[in-house]
């Protein structure tokens, strides 16, 4: 009996060793850690609205991406169709079918809106309907410009910037729409053009001087309407030439200054030049017309209006034609620049229109350039 406890005594002491011996060297169960997870990668998204300030100090919001923009008028009309004309969802006006041909042809079946200024018929339920996102208006400020605006965006519910534009300030119009529009190489090109036409303007006046020729710029049926000295409309006939009329009170209208004969006599310029649809083609034969020196000279001549008026009306980027035209024909000394290649190249540029030299003689047929 007293072997057989020692013997199970023994075999317990055994037992109890080995199991400590395997718990020293069991590995220890582990903690729990977090789960880590590589963050993702941050999605930058562009904001779905901007802050827009415009040229009159009015700070509007608009989309990040603007897609369809509705003119104010012809003025912003011509901005527009030089920068993005893709964009555009109405037109001021529809045009002629003379004009037809050097547009963008998308235009044609756009929606006729009017225009705020000049026939202030702007339609403002056809604008709506069409839901543009912004109405950009472009050119001179009028006095009531930040009222009007206002307006305008009151109305529609539809924001409305002004984007001013004179004759020396166009390249900065065209940057800032470049930026507006995200077409700021566009923009640009079309601002560089800009820039070189005034300087080159610049170089042929400087080298007048006191030799500028005097002119005058004749509308109307009779021919008796001026652009007179001092006017919006005649800021580029103003720096090109002495502009011979003077009045009191300068017209703010494309229709120019009402006059007569007789002032006309009396001004007695170097240079008239016509606008369309006036009496270009019949003063030759008139006694009276052709007691004017510029007249008995044979120095008259008409301006050119396809798609729209060389000189101005409506006063935009179209100006830019007469700055390369208009020195080269009264100043043919100083402006040796190739006058006909470079109205090319603002048709290309603006109109998206490669013009031939057949189709530029045509248009140009009575302005001296093909003398």
């Amino acid at each position: 009996m007293k072997k057989l406890l020692a013997m199970l005594l023994a075999l317990a002491m055994v037992f109890a060793l080995f199991a400590a011996c395997t718990s020293s060297t069991t590995e220890p169960t582990a903690e729990p850690t977090a789960e880590v997870t590589e963050p993702a990668n941050e999605v930058t998204e562009e904001p779905s609205a901007v802050e827009f300030t415009d040229s009159v100090g009015r700070t509007v919001t608009l989309p990040s991406e603007i897609t369809k923009i509705s003119p104010s008028g012809a003025l912003a009309q011509m901005f527009l169709i030089a920068i993005a004309p893709d964009l555009m969802v109405s037109v001021a006006s529809q045009y002629s079918e003379a004009a037809q041909k050097y547009v963008p042809a998308s235009l044609l079946s756009l929606p006729e809106v009017g225009q705020f200024y000049g026939s202030d018929d702007l339609n403002f339920e056809t604008i709506a309907s069409i839901a543009p996102d912004v109405v950009i208006d472009v050119g001179e400020p009028k006095g009531t410009i930040v009222e009007d605006m206002d307006s305008i965006t009151e109305k529609l519910a539809i924001p409305a910037v002004h984007i001013t534009a004179a004759l020396d300030s166009t390249p900065e119009a065209f940057r800032t729409l470049g930026k507006l529009l995200n077409r700021e190489e566009k923009g640009e090109e079309l601002a560089a053009f800009c820039e070189k036409i005034l300087a080159q303007a610049d170089d042929v006046m400087t080298a007048a001087g006191e030799g500028k020729k005097s002119a005058l710029f004749l509308l109307g049926d009779a021919g008796t309407n001026v652009m007179a000295q001092g006017s919006f409309h005649s800021e580029v006939f103003d720096y090109v030439t002495n502009n011979a009329a003077v009045v009191d009170s300068p017209s703010g209208k494309g229709s120019g200054n009402e006059t007569d004969l007789e002032a006309i006599m009396i001004w007695n310029p170097d240079y008239i030049f016509f606008y369309p649809n006036s009496v270009y083609a019949t003063v030759a034969e008139d006694p009276t017309w052709t007691q004017l020196t510029a007249i008995a000279n044979g120095n008259y001549y008409e301006i050119p209006s396809v798609p729209y008026n060389w000189a101005g009306s409506p006063p935009s980027i179209n100006r830019y034609l007469t700055l390369i035209w208009l020195p080269s024909v009264l100043y043919p000394e100083i402006a040796v620049y190739d006058a006909k290649a470079e109205i090319q190249e603002y048709y290309r540029l603006f109109y998206g229109y490669d013009l031939s030299e057949a189709e530029l003689a045509e248009i140009a047929e009575n302005t001296g350039l093909f003398l």
